[in-house]
């Protein structure tokens, strides 16, 4: 059992927390207010320089960067890395918003320096994602990447945010959880309905990416390009 004293120590902690969590808010809505359409792209942490996932997360990220768009990732090694570097070597936005980890998270040398945002609270950081981004890209990658995608799905889903693209690159690694999504949540049990799984198309290069992308805010002028919701 905790003592009072223990109790009311916590009491007073939960106080501070609450100041905490605002001075990330507002470090990152002055840092990203003004940066302009981004998209963000998640992957995993563990690649490495020529690894096929890595080359190809910097292609779509200098390609995008080509498009007119600023790339966020996580701030980290690996797909992060490589993306923060195809926008850093196009000459684009480079957006790291990095998390304190124990282990393994460092940021990478391709964020431009103003842009380099460090959080404490993985919910502030998801804000700042999905606040700032026009479409959503998967690399594949670990219980991270699945947390930030399914995150995304269901507020797209139950409509707290605005529909934008969410693309799963790499067919031999999303497709199998794609079909178990279809006859298990959809056709086995229907948690969900049959139109969620057009949420998330599957596609395999970056002019493919591009293509979609493009295609979604063809015609729809700036207005379309507004940051994902409003708080």
């Amino acid at each position: 059992m905790r003592s009072m004293k223990q109790w009311s120590h916590l009491k007073g902690e939960n106080s501070w927390t609450m100041f905490k969590v605002l001075s990330e808010f507002v470090e990152g809505f002055e840092t990203m207010n003004n940066l302009g359409p981004c998209i963000s792209i998640f992957g995993s942490a563990r690649v490495k320089e020529g690894h096929p996932h890595y080359e190809l997360a910097r292609r779509i990220a200098a390609r995008l960067t080509e498009e007119g768009f600023g790339i966020i990732t996580g701030g980290g090694p690996g797909i992060m890395e490589a993306a923060n570097r195809g926008a850093f070597e196009s000459n684009g936005i480079s957006v790291g918003l990095n998390i304190n980890l124990p282990f393994e998270q460092f940021h990478n040398r391709y964020i431009d320096n103003d842009k380099n945002l460090h959080h404490r609270f993985f919910f502030v950081r998801k804000v700042m994602f999905v606040k700032y981004s026009q479409a959503f890209i998967a690399m594949p990658g670990g219980f991270g990447t699945m947390d930030e995608l399914f995150e995304v799905l269901t507020l797209t889903q139950t409509k707290k945010i605005n529909k934008t693209p969410i693309i799963l690159v790499g067919t031999d690694f999303w497709s199998p959880l794609k079909e178990w999504i279809n006859q298990t949540l959809s056709e086995n049990y229907g948690y969900i309905n049959k139109q969620d799984l057009d949420l998330m198309p599957i596609v395999d290069d970056a002019e493919q990416v591009v293509g979609i992308i493009n295609k979604f805010y063809s015609g729809e002028g700036s207005a379309a390009l507004q940051p994902t919701f409003e708080l």
